[in-house]
């Protein structure tokens, strides 16, 4: 009788990217914050219409957000960036290594064979497909739940200037992109976070607390041009994208701050958690 062999499993090859996408879409708090992505504009349009119309002096996106459905969307990515979107990119970049080590299966994962920089690039590279899809669902479902409710009519600025839509729809990409990038610190610090923690509320808590205490540190204004450098001082630059004639210069200097902080971030985050000691 011959007992039967298993090819063993190829450490460049074991945690497959699919796996891990197909893992974390199963997990209760990414079905939780897709829920509330859907919720926020059907919140919103609830809200308008119990408060009605109040159009007296200057129109900001709030006031504005009633005008189309392009509008809608505006104003829900201005009301989401400055903390629900902060939740998310903390969500799904600080809650995937800690999680794993709550259940105590981090250190199976790692005997799979799985290297442990494997681990870690599956694990960031399913956060930001995440964070992205989340970015990208979010003005997406707003702009036809808008369109539904206020109709299908242009964008139109503070300032009276308007987009119609082939134009508008390039120019929330770049709004896209761009908050992909400034708040990829948030996911960064989360994950470096994660990578020394068995508590993912820790991980994901710090993540979030950072943009707090940096937007607090942000009203200081004896700080001066230090400003410049904390996380999310440029985190509303995506509104120049709006504008008739795009200005680059504040979302590429937020850009740079973010990129940069978010590699030394990782790079830590890997330095340390390939000389953890792994016991969970």
């Amino acid at each position: 009788m011959t007992t039967p062999t298993t090819t063993p499993v190829r450490p460049g090859r074991a945690l497959p990217l699919a796996a891990e996408v197909r893992r974390q879409l199963s997990r209760r708090r990414t079905l939780v914050v897709f829920a509330v992505l859907v919720a926020l504009p059907l919140v919103l349009v609830a809200a308008f219409a119990v408060g009605g119309d109040d159009a007296g002096g200057a129109r900001g996106f709030v006031d504005l957000a009633q005008d189309s459905g392009a509008n809608l969307v505006v104003f829900a990515l201005f009301a989401s960036t400055g903390f629900l979107l902060v939740v998310v990119v903390a969500l799904f970049a600080g809650d995937p290594v800690p999680s794993e080590a709550s259940w105590s299966s981090l250190r199976y994962l790692l005997t799979a064979p799985v290297r442990r920089e494997r681990l870690l690039r599956q694990k960031l590279v399913a956060a930001g497909l995440f964070t992205l899809a989340a970015l990208v669902f979010l003005p997406a479902w707003t702009l036809l739940v808008g369109g539904l409710a206020y109709g299908w009519g242009p964008y139109v600025g503070p300032t009276g200037d308007q987009l119609g839509y082939p134009l508008l729809l390039a120019r929330l990409l770049v709004v896209v992109a761009y908050l992909f990038v400034s708040l990829a610190v948030v996911g960064a610090f989360a994950f470096l976070l994660g990578t020394t923690t068995d508590a993912p509320l820790a991980a994901v808590g710090g993540g979030v607390v950072l943009w707090i205490v940096c937007a607090i540190l942000d009203q200081i204004s004896a700080l001066g041009g230090l400003r410049q450098a904390l996380p999310g001082h440029f985190a509303f630059a995506w509104a120049d994208a709006l504008a008739p004639t795009v200005d680059w210069s504040a979302m590429a200097q937020g850009a740079l701050w973010s990129v940069g902080y978010s590699v030394v971030l990782v790079g830590v985050a890997v330095r340390r958690f390939l000389r953890r000691d792994v016991t969970s």
